[in-house]
């Protein structure tokens, strides 16, 4: 039986990585605020 969680690496990071919240206002507001990690990895 397949699990149901496959990761794959490259569809994460096109989904959720830096260059996928670079369009949306998030990245925006974070240096606004002046924060020294624009995102948050582990």
């Amino acid at each position: 039986m397949k699990r149901t969680y496959q990761p794959n690496n490259h569809r994460k990071a096109k989904k959720q990585g830096f260059f996928a919240r670079k369009d949306t206002d998030i990245l925006k507001n974070r240096r606004k605020k002046g924060r020294k990690k624009l995102i948050t990895t582990k």
